[in-house]
């Protein structure tokens, strides 16, 4: 019997998916980033385009909006200090295991993550807002 493969997993900066929508989500960091998480929890079953599923999907959050809880869809992550940070442990600890993509628009991280393995998809690939 073999054993199933992982699901591909789903990484989302969400300072930098929440930043590339300026609908005032700066007077609620929190809020933004809980209608974030609500909004990728839709493709945890379906997937990406580039990304088939079911998927896992990890939202990484910083700062005020490290308060958000997870869902049974998504995984929150509260980084406790940089959330590139993180998100680049993360893709190091994952990438070997299964297929990993970043939802980012930052090249500081894009650079970071492909030199792991990982693939990168833009903010407006989620159904965000």
């Amino acid at each position: 019997m073999t054993t199933p493969a992982p699901r591909p997993l789903l990484v989302v900066d969400a300072a930098n998916v929440v930043g590339s929508v300026p609908d005032g989500w700066w007077r609620d960091r929190h809020g933004a980033a809980t209608r974030l998480r609500d909004a990728v929890a839709r493709v945890a079953e379906p997937g990406l385009p580039q990304l088939p599923g079911p998927i896992d999907v990890v939202l990484v959050v910083e700062g005020a909006a490290r308060g958000v809880a997870a869902t049974p869809e998504v995984r929150v992550l509260a980084a406790p200090h940089s959330g590139d940070d993180a998100i680049v442990d993360l893709v190091r600890e994952e990438v070997a295991a299964r297929p990993v993509v970043v939802a980012t628009a930052d090249r500081g991280l894009r650079d970071r993550v492909t030199a792991l393995g990982a693939q990168i998809v833009g903010p407006r690939t989620l159904p965000y807002p």
